[in-house]
């Protein structure tokens, strides 16, 4: 965090890099917030939205729905990305070098629903990349489903995602998938509009 120069200390590269990482993370979240609040609208579930962190999703905004399902993330939670709708809308738009490294890290059975067969979660994730949506369907926690987008950087690989989150036994996913689509594709132009305005 600090270099030494001399008699006297400054602040560190590690350092520069953890204030530009949170820059971007606020950069992020207000250019997401009126997104994910017509998602909200639309669905009055919760909505997510992570970003890649490792090879985990990282939490960094959330809005909480309203209709009496409790959703046990707040920001900063970290889960998998094998078994989250974020994480697998990530996962799909990644490196082959990334999902082998998460399949040889091993997947884990979370739920009985969780996807443990590497063959199986390949095309989970083939699947993802052909409608532009990834599935939770109980995977992680029981009794949660999710439907998730991923945020594409130009090179067409994802760095973030939103999602749209609810109780399986009312949330049908599938009829959310198109305005969860929208709303990462229009997220993404913004941000692409954003950062060409500023350099």
């Amino acid at each position: 965090m600090l270099e030494r120069v001399g008699e006297e200390y400054q602040l560190g590269l590690k350092l520069f890099e953890l204030g530009s990482s949170v820059a971007r993370q606020r950069e992020l979240r207000e250019a997401a917030l009126p997104f994910m609040e017509d998602l909200y609208e639309a669905t009055h579930e919760t909505i997510h939205l992570g970003v890649l962190d490792d090879a985990e999703v990282l939490y960094v905004e959330k809005i909480a729905g309203r209709r009496g399902c409790t959703v046990p993330t707040t920001l900063g939670t970290r889960k998998p990305l094998y078994c989250t709708s974020l994480g697998k809308a990530i996962l799909a738009y990644s490196t082959p070098q990334l999902v082998q490294a998460v399949i040889q890290n091993g997947l884990p059975r979370r739920t009985s629903y969780t996807i443990t067969d590497p063959r199986r979660l390949e095309l989970e994730l083939t699947h993802a990349v052909e409608t532009g949506v990834a599935y939770d369907r109980e995977e992680y926690e029981l009794g949660i489903t999710c439907v998730g987008s991923p945020l594409l950087n130009p090179a067409g690989r994802a760095w973030a995602a939103i999602s749209v989150t609810g109780p399986t036994t009312r949330f049908r996913p599938e009829r959310t998938a198109a305005a969860v689509r929208t709303a990462a594709l229009g997220l993404t132009r913004v941000l692409g509009l954003t950062r060409s305005m500023g350099e």
